[in-house]
């Protein structure tokens, strides 16, 4: 395990991260107040009932139950591997670009080399059941990224995250890796055809998680992973996607983020284009080929958010076979950096301000809709679904978008309240 954290401290860690009916807001509100996480267990009962409440306050001074501490062990069990790490938000190696975020992960369980998060870093995502052009175009700008030394992130997900992936590991060991930030627990995978993908990125990358071990990926993890993609990433490139895509989800993000945004054009004829077509109407830029994306982000690099850590911890990796990427099949050795997609004039830059100039309007229409919805009282997803008649991808999203910003709570049982 970790030799920079005592394990005192590595099991009050993972106790905070894990303790029912504490939401992350109240555990980063006790970290600032209390400091460490063994100093929150060792405060004074009415120290914690002034900033919690009495019922939680207790629970945090009396011993974890066992379920608790079964959950605890297991983690530690895991960390005893020499390429698994917990990275939390004291840690110095903890990605300083996801402070940014209002809501920062307590931990992060990690898998593989942690020399990867000192690397400058594009995100690119698409669809999931994009088409073979979109998985080539993913496959190559990835390739030619990494070649460059640029960290290719994205979520492990079918399609085009899959061909991303492929894509920067086929730029070899001198290239610039990938990193997978997964919207289930690290000890899973999903989907699981790309179980040999993963093993090939824990091998020559990093994998990430916010989520405990053995969490499966329910839909409204992956809104909360694709905040965490945008925001390590100094750039997002949207290679597919279609209107309700949950990449448009992570291209806004990253614009409120300040971070670059980038797209695809394709056939005005084709669903999967019209999520692109859209992105590049709000402001997103509209590339042709890798050297488009590294001119943008060598005009506008994000200072202080992408420094490299001083220091690296990280374990040597064991020797493994070498899997092949469980994607659709690629060129053997692609050249061509260029999208086969018809030629439109450049749009310019995202800007801080996010890119729903023109969807602005619908954006707080669907969230003052969705509050109203939740004055009566809590509601589960479910509830919300059949109440309001939304697409669930549509409302897990913007549900999820509420809760990082602060306006509502999920609540222990999985339902959702007004804050």
């Amino acid at each position: 395990m970790p030799l920079t954290i005592a394990e005192p401290e590595l099991r009050a860690w993972i106790r905070l991260s894990l303790e029912p009916d504490l939401d992350a807001a109240q555990a980063r509100q006790l970290l600032s107040a209390l400091g460490l996480p063994q100093d929150i267990y060792a405060a004074p009962v009415g120290q914690l009932a002034r900033l919690l409440g009495a019922p939680l306050a207790a629970q945090l001074r009396q011993e974890a139950p066992e379920p608790l501490q079964a959950q605890i062990e297991q983690a530690l069990d895991w960390l005893r591997a020499p390429t698994h790490t917990l990275l939390t938000l004291a840690d110095p190696l903890y990605p300083p670009a996801l402070l940014q975020l209002g809501d920062p992960p307590l931990v992060l369980y990690a898998h593989g080399c942690l020399d990867v998060l000192s690397r400058p870093k594009i995100a690119i995502v698409g669809a999931r059941h994009a088409n073979h052009e979109g998985e080539r175009n993913a496959f190559e700008f990835a390739q030619y990224l990494a070649g460059h030394g640029w960290c290719v992130v994205s979520g492990l997900a079918s399609g085009i995250d899959g061909a991303a992936h492929a894509g920067a590991l086929q730029a070899g060991p001198s290239g610039g890796g990938t990193l997978a930030m997964l919207g289930t627990g690290i000890d899973r995978v999903y989907p699981a055809a790309h179980r040999p993908l993963a093993h090939r990125i824990a091998e020559h990358g990093l994998m990430l998680s916010e989520f405990p071990l053995g969490a499966q990926g329910l839909p409204f993890h992956f809104p909360k992973r694709n905040r965490l993609v945008a925001a390590l990433s100094q750039g997002v490139l949207v290679v597919q996607a279609a209107p309700q895509s949950g990449s448009l989800i992570t291209a806004r993000l990253a614009g409120e983020l300040g971070r670059e945004v980038f797209a695809i054009p394709g056939s005005i004829h084709s669903p999967l284009s019209r999520g692109c077509h859209r992105l590049i109407r709000q402001g997103a830029k509209l590339v042709e080929s890798g050297q488009d994306i590294l001119e943008e982000l060598a005009q506008g690099r994000l200072d202080g958010l992408f420094t490299p850590p001083a220091a690296s911890t990280t374990k040597p990796r064991p020797d493994a076979e070498q899997v092949a990427p469980a994607v659709s099949p690629m060129p053997a050795a692609p050249t061509s950096t260029h999208a086969p997609a018809p030629v439109a004039p450049d749009g310019p830059a995202a800007s801080r301000a996010g890119l729903a100039d023109t969807d602005e309007a619908q954006v707080q229409d669907d969230s003052q809709v969705l509050l109203q919805a939740l004055h009566e009282g809590p509601a589960s997803a479910d509830d919300l679904h059949l109440r309001l008649g939304w697409p669930m991808a549509h409302l897990m999203a913007e549900l999820t978008l509420l809760e990082i910003d602060g306006h509502i709570l999920r609540q222990a049982d999985g339902c959702f309240t007004r804050r």
